[in-house]
């Protein structure tokens, strides 16, 4: 089957998702109106609570829920199939993922911007709000650690990578200070910080940084402390200053990423080479329901709620902008998921090496890929 056409099929159902089921959840179940006092204009204090134009918090909201979780579990979730990974995406990134992220964000904008844990405080009993409050927290401290030691392994792995990555910290910085004190256009510094971003690649390429071990500790774990510091720094920051602009700027590469996708896909037109359904692969899990665990993020995930809580629910300029920033950005999380199926079952088919250096294609190239 040519990828091209599940592409543009997606394109459409998710439009039409957006634009017309979108409508239905916004203004008939949760009665959204830019009349109604948000968090905030009501709290506003330029650090956590700051109205936000829309295009700006879409981009802190997409890059904050769009990590390597929408990418690694469809790659992975193919092995069953791609016709029912396909169909999970979409079905659960419009029915469910977008639901659930735009519910959690206008609930929290409605109960003035408070997290998700502290949302539960006036439905379940006193006992239970304490225990999901430890589960919150414990699930995070999993999540930082294990990007922690992911990033420190690639800076290790890559050390071409440390430039570009360190870099955005002070680009983002003055994107913000030039956007918030000197009221320049935020589109005009964030294409300007693109570009700067690509040129530091390039240096970072030229010019690898090879972290050495010092006071008697390897070179992973200094990676992984000053990750941490900066986490910490960037959580205490006011938003603007640091958060909003750097994950806006990533918003801009992300974008630019699935842009040249799907030209790729429209341009080569590989066909699907993957197996359509495989209800019960080689030394592989059942389908059920493990194929709903495995596309979590790009379809729905519990994540999401805590930053549509914790931090978007504080800068939403108004109630109809939600659509925009957490339905909307579902649906784009899911598209990206889409795209990796269509990458990983067709673009894997146009060329692979195989262990004895020999070119596969085709079917060959994938059970090669996915079973050697």
């Amino acid at each position: 089957m040519n990828s091209a056409w599940i592409v543009l099929a997606s394109v459409a159902v998710l439009t039409i998702a957006y634009k017309f089921y979108g409508d239905f959840i916004v203004k008939r179940i949760f009665k959204a109106s830019a009349e109604n006092l948000v968090p905030s204009a009501e709290l506003r204090d330029d650090i956590d609570y700051i109205p936000t134009r829309k295009e700006v918090l879409f981009g802190h909201h997409f890059a904050s829920i769009a990590g390597t979780g929408p990418i690694v579990g469809p790659a992975i979730a193919v092995i069953w199939g791609w016709v029912p990974a396909l169909i999970w995406v979409l079905v659960g990134s419009i029915f469910a993922g977008a639901v659930h992220d735009f519910a959690a964000l206008i609930i929290s904008v409605r109960k003035k911007g408070v997290s998700i844990g502290d949302l539960t405080r006036d439905i379940i009993n006193p006992r239970v709000h304490v225990i999901f409050l430890f589960v919150i927290f414990f699930s995070l401290w999993i999540v930082v650690a294990i990007f922690g030691m992911v990033i420190a392994v690639i800076f290790q792995m890559y050390p071409q990578a440390v430039f570009p990555v360190w870099m955005q910290i002070p680009i983002a910085l003055t994107v913000g200070w030039l956007a918030y004190k000197k009221n320049l256009s935020i589109l005009l510094l964030s294409i300007i910080a693109v570009v700067l971003m690509y040129l530091s690649i390039f240096i970072g390429v030229r010019f690898p940084f090879v972290m050495p071990g010092l006071f008697g500790m390897d070179p992973m774990s200094i990676w992984i402390i000053l990750l941490f510091a900066y986490a910490f720094i960037a959580s205490v920051l006011p938003v603007w200053t640091l958060l909003q602009p750097r994950d806006y700027i990533n918003s801009h590469q992300l974008i630019i990423g699935l842009v040249l996708l799907v030209l790729g896909v429209l341009v080569a037109q590989p066909a699907i080479v993957a197996p359509a359904l495989q209800v019960a692969p080689k030394g592989a899990p059942p389908i059920l329901p493990f194929i709903f665990i495995t596309v979590a993020c790009g379809a729905i995930s519990g994540f999401h709620s805590l930053v549509s809580s914790g931090t978007s629910s504080k800068q939403l300029h108004n109630e109809k902008d939600a659509k925009f920033v957490g339905f909307g950005g579902m649906l784009i999380e899911g598209f990206l998921s889409i795209l990796v199926i269509v990458s990983v079952t067709a673009g894997i088919g146009i060329y692979t090496v195989g262990s004895g250096g020999e070119v596969l294609n085709g079917v060959a190239a994938w059970n090669h890929h996915y079973y050697n």
